[in-house]
């Protein structure tokens, strides 16, 4: 789903408006009815009492309206308008008048009056929404203080008050919401970790907006769903056989480290590859050949670590770093590789601590290639950064200086493409931190970009399994009990549940 600026979503308002054609007040109403079909579906006390906090603006116009649709399914619903200036907006002010014909009203113009603000065990917060575009203040930073003191559960309307939807916010407050329904499309605040404090849980409702107009607004940002991925399908042919499907190459493991390899090389197999080949030290080959019969083995000659890695020429993918270690012999052995692969590898953990230590690996990274960094690892790698907008700027900016693809990995990972654009996956959970995820990633990324020669398709389609083996895990035995093998078996149930064709 492609995620718009706060101009574009205006924009788009607009050209629905215009071509639909609607009035501006009855998609207000389509807006409103569908914020209150996703209100009763949440996970809240619906025999609660709700205050509804209004601005002055079309995100106070919904709110009004939401209370009002609220009212006519028997919810106790008491109005707070926030009066930040003379007037209202025009659709506000007509909503305002719609609910005085049945409710009452109380209106906050002065820090004075705040003491009349009792607020109700859930606050539906519309005073800003997305179209703020200076730090909160003054009576406005009052109400927010109150409304994140009350201990009310909080959901906002498209946005929670005070915060920016595509830019770093100043020192004004902001609202903490428990969930936020937002329209249409999802803004970029929603996927970042600096901003999960105030925007809680989300989901994106559709209220009809245009579209042709979103599908030929320009973005280099998009969110990873079912309906994206299904754009990368391919169905094999009748006749196909493992050789059609690639044979990849896995380096990885040293000694105390073989699980590292195991889960890589399960995963892979189960990423779709035709033929498995593990390059791995002396200590690793009976493990692997007993827990991964599937995969053929090439011994290091070293007997704890890889250093000599032969590439023969069937290889056709190279997934290399996990529980490589960072001893010299493996240094030498790592940039040697480099220099004989012309094809894209997929690179993680150690093997981006070496690059990050020996910067003219950076040189050598074969065009298209995926580096699957963790948060520290990708700062040794790119650099610091002040803040996630910053470091989005940085990730991007390295995907085109050495044209590689990046999966930056945490909660909504993000990937970056050599074009610039950037993409934030919709699945997993908190049970995924746990030892060897990564390596699962690593594993299930390398076996896809062996079976399809697509690295877009490996990064971007092997995010969302690898994300959605965990939700379905954890649906399972729960996100505690959660371990680094379970996501192995759950990503047959989810290529099975998603119908995708590799």
């Amino acid at each position: 789903m492609k995620i718009l600026s706060t101009s574009q979503v205006r924009a788009a308002d607009a050209y629905t408006i215009e071509n639909e054609p609607i009035k501006s007040l009855d998609l207000m109403e389509r807006a409103s009815r569908a914020f209150v079909e996703a209100y009763l579906a949440l996970p809240v006390d619906h025999h609660a009492a709700i205050t509804v906090v209004c601005g002055p603006g079309n995100n106070g116009g919904d709110g009004l309206a939401i209370a009002r649709l609220l009212q006519q399914k028997n919810f106790e619903v008491e109005v707070c308008m926030v009066r930040l200036g003379a007037s209202l907006s025009e659709d506000c002010a007509a909503n305002l008048e719609r609910w005085q014909e049945h409710g009452t009203l109380i209106n906050i113009s002065a820090a004075d009056q705040l003491k009349e603000l009792r607020l109700a065990p859930v606050v539906i917060d519309a005073i800003f929404g997305s179209g703020i575009s200076r730090p909160v203040s003054g009576l406005a930073s009052r109400v927010v203080d109150i409304i994140n003191d009350s201990g009310s559960r909080v959901i906002a309307v498209d946005m929670p008050s005070g915060l920016f939807s595509d830019q770093p916010n100043g020192a004004g407050q902001i609202v903490k919401a428990n969930y936020t329904l937002s329209f249409q499309n999802p803004k970029l605040a929603f996927f970042l970790p600096q901003n999960n404090l105030f925007v809680g849980e989300w989901k994106v409702l559709d209220i009809g907006l245009s579209q042709r107009f979103i599908d030929n607004a320009q973005s280099n940002w998009f969110s990873i769903d079912q309906a994206l991925i299904k754009r990368f399908e391919r169905k094999p042919a009748t006749f196909a056989h493992k050789g059609n499907f690639g044979h990849a190459l896995l380096v990885a493991g040293s000694q105390g480290k073989i699980g590292a390899a195991i889960l890589e090389a399960r995963a892979a197999l189960r990423g779709g590859v035709g033929l498995l080949t593990v390059h791995i030290p002396g200590c690793g080959f009976y493990p692997l050949q007993t827990a991964v019969p599937e995969a053929m083995c090439q011994v290091d000659p070293h007997h704890e670590l890889c250093t000599d890695i032969i590439l023969s020429e069937k290889i056709t993918c190279v997934g290399i770093g996990p529980g490589l270690g960072q001893q010299e012999a493996t240094v030498k052995g790592f940039k040697k590789l480099l220099e004989q692969v012309d094809f894209p590898m997929v690179i993680d953990a150690d093997a981006l601590n070496l690059i990050s230590q020996h910067r003219e690996c950076l040189e050598l990274i074969p065009s298209q290639s995926i580096l699957t960094p963790h948060p520290k690892e990708f700062q040794r790698l790119a650099g610091t950064y002040t803040d996630d907008y910053h470091r989005l700027q940085i990730q991007s900016e390295f995907s085109r200086r050495y044209q590689v693809i990046i999966i930056f990995k945490g909660a909504h990972s993000t990937v970056s493409l050599p074009d610039g654009r950037l993409f934030f996956n919709t699945t997993g959970n908190p049970g995924m931190a746990t030892a060897g995820s990564g390596d699962v990633l690593t594993g299930l990324v390398t076996g896809m970009l062996a079976r399809n020669s697509d690295p877009e398709l490996a990064a971007i389609v092997g995010t969302f399994i690898h994300g959605l083996a965990g939700d379905l895990a954890a649906a399972e035995i729960s996100q505690p009990a959660m371990i680094a093998g379970d996501l192995i078996d759950y990503i047959g149930p989810v290529i099975k549940k998603t119908n995708l064709l590799l």
